[in-house]
């Protein structure tokens, strides 16, 4: 009987026999890409994308200058992400974070380990567990692996967890049976991500997936779907 672990490991090179190297995240610099993960909460990236040039032509494109912005003007900028009001906010709260513990040096954040930038991202209003993760591995290139919704429809289906697991839960499946690997943990969520979007929609195109045979169980459309 094939184990989880051994499960994982096929999951990874099916996708990335399919889909090839993802190249994530897109981000010309750290910054940008912290910047990106709270943005892209509930949008696709290419409004992010929109919203990051607005952001950029501004003249002012790092932690202290964005922080001293007037909320009005944040919101107006990234407007194209959605929900910008309250996408202003939260990333105002975490340049404010960013500011008064570290004097607004990314790189000062970014020298703690992965315990603590958890913590202190997880400590800033409206940050969550993914977008802390997302921060710490793709722009502080730091080993934790990243859950989202698709992570969770595609193990839910294949039932390879239970229904209702947690973030954490869903993290230890991986992370338990992979190495600690920055480069590894980057490209396993992206072709995650890459295979939600294409094959495991709410609607789902199971022939044409690469994991339609993969799982203790051979995911049907016809069962109910999460």
């Amino acid at each position: 009987m094939t184990g989880t672990g051994e499960y994982i490991k096929e999951m990874y090179q099916l996708l990335y026999e399919r889909f090839g190297p993802q190249h994530w995240w897109p981000g010309e610099t750290p910054f940008e890409v912290m910047v990106g993960a709270v943005l892209t909460q509930n949008t696709n990236w290419s409004n992010v994308e929109r919203a990051i040039k607005n952001l950029k032509s501004s003249g002012g494109f790092c932690v202290k200058a964005l922080f001293r912005m007037p909320e009005e003007t944040l919101a107006a900028l990234i407007r194209p992400a959605g929900y910008y009001n309250l996408k202003s906010r939260r990333l105002r709260n975490l340049l404010e974070m960013i500011i008064r513990d570290y004097d607004g040096e990314l790189e000062r954040f970014f020298d703690e380990d992965i315990v603590a930038m958890r913590e202190k991202l997880l400590s800033v209003r409206g940050i969550g567990p993914e977008t802390a993760d997302s921060i710490i591995l793709y722009a502080a290139q730091k080993p934790v692996f990243v859950v989202d919704a698709y992570t969770y429809r595609i193990l839910s289906r294949h039932e390879m967890i239970m229904d209702g697991a947690s973030y954490e839960e869903l993290q230890d499946l991986f992370t338990s049976h992979l190495p600690e690997d920055t480069k590894l943990y980057n490209e396993f969520h992206a072709l995650i991500v890459r295979t939600g979007k294409t094959y495991c929609r709410k609607r789902p195109l199971c022939r044409e997936c690469p994991l339609e045979a993969w799982g203790p169980a051979k995911y049907s459309p016809r069962t109910t779907q999460p």
